[in-house]
């Protein structure tokens, strides 16, 4: 068998191969006897149709099967040949039959790129301490107790700052409805009834409870608002919008007491403040570890991004382009941006797709490379009881779910995913940590 690969640019390489007549023929008959056994001629036996008989009946059938055979002998050949990582065969073109017997073919394929890899064990990584302060536990049980708290009304007085006021209102643009105006619906802004504001600085509108102090139930006022420049709706950036608000209600919102029967109310029976507070901090700590190992990720694949270059194949280029500003896309819109704003955008949404698919392909490369180099490997029981535990999450038939993603051809996307997670692991477990001093945000229990 004669094999000739040509490497071309962007991880593509020309395959040519010639099958001698020889491996043709022997091919040709196994296939022959085979359709011997099983063939139903009329007029013979089964299994004792002559062979030319059977050539006749079946020519166009055995000559693809001999064809695919010969295709895929050649392919699997020219792996160990060349020692080869190809991702893609492509389609085979050119396929012909030679006078003398023999059978040709050629292809292009999609080869996984040639990686030089940097040092990988000892990452400097640096990343916040997992201790809980004293501020960020009293800042967690205050959340908590807001969410418990109970609302008296308040019939004595105005409105005041830190009160809860219980309002309708309309909005207006230029002196017309909101979403008139603009032409399109303006969601929660165009207006609401029975909606609650806390009075804060920075509730509902920059500015907006402000101008509601010292009004009571039944008043009216109209609020006129600067909307910012950063405001997800680009139509009404930097607009007056002027909010038209009647005060239903006025509420006091009253905090539960910080003792052993708020702790019972949470957890249950024979529960202490003790025991909250101590389940709060094992939460959060629990949360701020999830958040130190992404920066750890985070950084370590930023060190691959900068120490590591080399060309990646188009197809997955373009591929994973699609999905990045798919994902961009379906978030914009659900950010309030029309279609008419994410198409103004669009060059600056392909830049960031595309230099997020270049990063995520070169460390999945990175990483399955490692993986390569220190025996890292998914086992057929892992995988399975990783297939059988995404079942059970989502209570389908193992057995049904299984067979679903092997019909689907997701099986060894599946397997390398947990890969990619145990080379993760290697390189979190090899890393070289450096614990810093400055505070980072207080992560939800």
């Amino acid at each position: 068998m004669n094999i000739t690969i040509e490497r071309q640019e962007k991880c593509l390489a020309t395959l040519r191969v010639e099958v001698p007549s020889t491996t043709v023929n022997a091919e040709k008959s196994k296939i022959l006897t085979s359709y011997a056994k099983q063939a139903k001629i009329p007029g013979f036996r089964p299994g004792k149709a002559p062979l030319a008989v059977i050539e006749k009946r079946f020519q166009k059938d055995i000559k693809e099967e001999i064809e695919s055979r010969l295709i895929d002998q050649s392919l699997q050949e020219s792996l160990k040949r060349e020692n080869l990582k190809v991702l893609d065969f492509g389609n085979p073109n050119n396929l012909s039959f030679t006078a003398d017997g023999g059978f040709c073919f050629d292809a292009v394929l999609t080869l996984a790129p040639e990686i030089t890899l940097p040092d990988y064990k000892g990452i400097a990584v640096t990343v916040p301490s997992n201790e809980v302060s004293e501020d960020e536990l009293n800042t967690q049980i205050d959340g908590l107790r807001q969410r418990f708290a109970d609302f008296t009304d308040i019939e004595d007085r105005s409105a005041a700052m830190e009160d809860f006021c219980v309002i309708d209102f309309t909005s207006s643009l230029d002196g017309k409805p909101l979403e008139e105006a603009l032409g399109r619906p303006a969601g929660y802004l165009g207006g609401r009834e029975g909606f609650w504001v806390r009075m804060q600085d920075d509730s509902f509108l920059p500015g907006f409870a402000d101008q509601l102090v010292g009004l009571n139930a039944g008043e009216n006022k109209d609020v006129s608002i600067t909307i910012p420049e950063d405001f997800p709706l680009e139509a009404i950036r930097e607009k007056d919008i002027v909010f038209h608000v009647t005060i239903k209600e006025l509420k006091s919102q009253v905090l539960p007491e910080l003792n052993d029967e708020f702790a019972v109310k949470l957890m249950g029976p024979e529960k202490t403040i003790d025991d909250l507070k101590a389940a709060i901090t094992d939460g959060m700590k629990t949360n701020k570890q999830k958040e130190i190992d992404d920066m750890k990720i985070n950084q370590m694949i930023a060190h691959f991004d900068q120490a590591v270059e080399f060309e990646i194949p188009e197809t997955l280029l373009q591929a994973e382009m699609q999905n990045q500003a798919d994902a961009l896309v379906q978030s914009a819109a659900q950010s309030g941006m029309d279609d008419e704003e994410i198409t103004s955008q669009r060059e600056a949404l392909l830049d960031t797709a595309a230099a997020q698919a270049k990063t995520n392909i070169k460390t999945n490369f990175i990483l399955q490379e490692i993986a390569e180099k220190e025996n890292i490997v998914v086992s057929d029981n892992e995988l399975v009881q990783h297939l059988l535990g995404i079942a059970q999450k989502r209570k389908e038939d193992p057995s049904k779910f299984i067979k679903s993603l092997q019909r689907n051809g997701q099986i060894p996307g599946v397997r390398n995913s947990l890969l990619i997670n145990k080379a993760l692991d290697f390189l979190l477990e090899h890393a070289s940590v450096t614990e810093s001093t400055e505070e980072t945000a207080t992560p939800s229990a």
